[in-house]
């Protein structure tokens, strides 16, 4: 049986919300499995989620998953949760610091021949998990997911999304206008109907990468979906948002994701507590770090489960970013001393992140959570395409291989990664000269914690305009549908 494809526009974006919109293009026939068909195929009928309704008139909070089809009212007054989006294979035309070949295994080339499977290609990927420990996971999502089955061929592990990809994969494709629609016509309000789109692809996702998780026994194989950026100065909110999200998804395989900022630390813990397995992101110093391993540690001993080890973390530590802030400090110092040192930030407190993760989760008090089951908080390298031309490809992915991490790339990173990049363990292979260099940076005057608070800021206005946008294009969109119907 042989099956075609058609993506009408593509969404090119990375953990930071920065990307480019590609034009329709056409692609060849990949064998999907009978399984990843199967699964699509028989989600088609999905429940429709309740309207936003007040946090306020809700006798109790939701606490525990529902395996129910009739889904709870969400909590909270105007409950903003906050999700991923769009995944969309990358074309030939990806603008590269040097042009990277599309690699065989990531065309989508949907033929089904007799049942007898699709010749499943090894990528660096595959060797990254197997020889390094490194989890390599895809940082974007959109429909139709099967999109993806290309991409765990090729050794991809899990999925990250946040508002601005999404934004860009509902804004720019007609794959939603239907369920829109039909939402729209049945009464729902534009922000209730957002997250029914965002729930439908979650699901559709968890399921495509739920024999990952199995295998791994829930150590990896995660998609993550996160709460709403105007939740970011709100800690209770946060964890209403949480809690709803983790209910209505109903897979074991999501992470919540919830920001790293002042206010959203605690709700990281009390989301911990509950059982609820998190991703926390928009991570930009060593100091915010360590408190969101602590709320970690917290919550796990508050939880008071027996068994811990299906409540699992990671910690996105973002990279890119960094040295685009401090490249610019550099600049204006004007030194040479000063200018040697640009690009070179970012990976260096990565690498520092990476010794605090190793003293952290190490000890009798980690040992004792350990005896009941814990695991460790993994780190996860977000922000990891290259925004400066002049630097390397690679250079936010392959200086930051080590054991029991993940690396979430956006289409870019991916294909230069799998074209060209080499495996080896070098998150730890120089750590004097990282400690040199962030010490050096000090010393010209960079502040750290300037460098982690302004970042934050940009990030969750970032996330905030882009949810903004959203919700103001789907209005636009049910106006014209309403227009037509009249």
């Amino acid at each position: 049986m042989l099956w075609s494809m058609r993506i009408k526009q593509q969404c090119l974006t990375d953990d930071d919300g920065v990307g480019e919109i590609e034009t329709p293009y056409n692609i060849s026939s990949l064998s999907l499995s009978h399984t990843y068909l199967d699964l699509i195929h028989n989600n088609n009928n999905t429940h429709q989620l309740p309207s936003m309704a007040s946090i306020s008139k809700l006798s109790s909070p939701i606490t525990s998953l529902n395996s129910s089809p009739s889904l709870p009212p969400p909590p909270t007054a105007a409950l903003h949760l906050g999700f991923p989006a769009k995944l969309a294979l990358s074309s030939s035309r990806l603008s590269l610091r040097t042009t990277v070949p599309l690699a065989a295994s990531l065309i989508v080339r949907c033929s089904q021949n007799g049942g007898n499977g699709s010749h499943i290609k090894r990528t660096t990927l595959h060797d990254l998990y197997e020889k390094q420990g490194q989890s390599p996971w895809y940082d974007n999502l959109c429909r139709p997911v099967t999109d993806l089955i290309p991409l765990i061929e090729s050794g991809v592990r899990g999925v990250t999304s946040n508002p601005a990809i999404f934004q860009k994969a509902i804004s720019t494709s007609n794959a939603y206008n239907d369920q829109f629609r039909e939402l729209v016509q049945g009464g729902k309000d534009i922000e209730s109907a957002y997250w029914e789109l965002v729930v439908k692809d979650i699901q559709d996702a968890c399921r495509l990468f739920e024999s990952i998780y199995d295998e791994t026994d829930g150590g990896d194989g995660y998609v993550s979906v996160e709460v709403s950026p105007r939740l970011a100065d709100d800690t209770q909110g946060t964890v209403d948002a949480a809690k709803y999200l983790h209910k209505v998804v109903d897979r074991s395989n999501v992470y919540i994701k919830i920001p790293a900022t002042a206010a959203c630390v605690p709700s990281v813990k009390d989301v911990i507590s509950l059982g609820i397995s998190v991703n926390v992101t928009l991570i930009f110093s060593l100091a915010r770090y360590e408190a969101v391993i602590d709320a970690y540690l917290d919550g796990l001993e508050a939880s008071g489960l027996d068994d811990l080890s299906r409540v699992t973390s990671v910690a996105s530590f973002f990279v890119s970013r960094v040295d685009t802030l401090v490249d610019k400090m550099l600049e204006k110092i004007g030194t040479p001393e000063a200018l040697d040192l640009r690009g070179k930030a970012a990976n260096a407190q990565a690498a520092l992140a990476f010794q605090l993760y190793q003293k952290k989760f190490s000890g009798p008090r980690w040992e004792a959570l350990v005896k009941k089951g814990a695991k460790k908080q993994r780190l996860l390298w977000a922000s990891t395409s290259v925004k400066n031309p002049a630097y390397p490809d690679t250079l936010y992915v392959a200086p930051l291989v080590g054991p029991d991490t993940v690396s979430t790339m956006p289409d870019q990173a991916l294909q230069a990664f799998i074209d060209h990049g080499t495996v080896g363990r070098t998150i730890d292979a120089n750590v004097s000269e990282a400690e040199g260099i962030y010490s050096a940076l000090e010393k010209l005057g960079i502040d750290w914690s300037y460098v982690g608070s302004q970042l934050e800021l940009e990030g969750v206005d970032s996330f905030k305009k882009s949810f903004d946008s959203l919700l103001d294009s789907l209005q636009e969109k049910a106006n014209s549908m309403k227009l037509i119907s009249l």
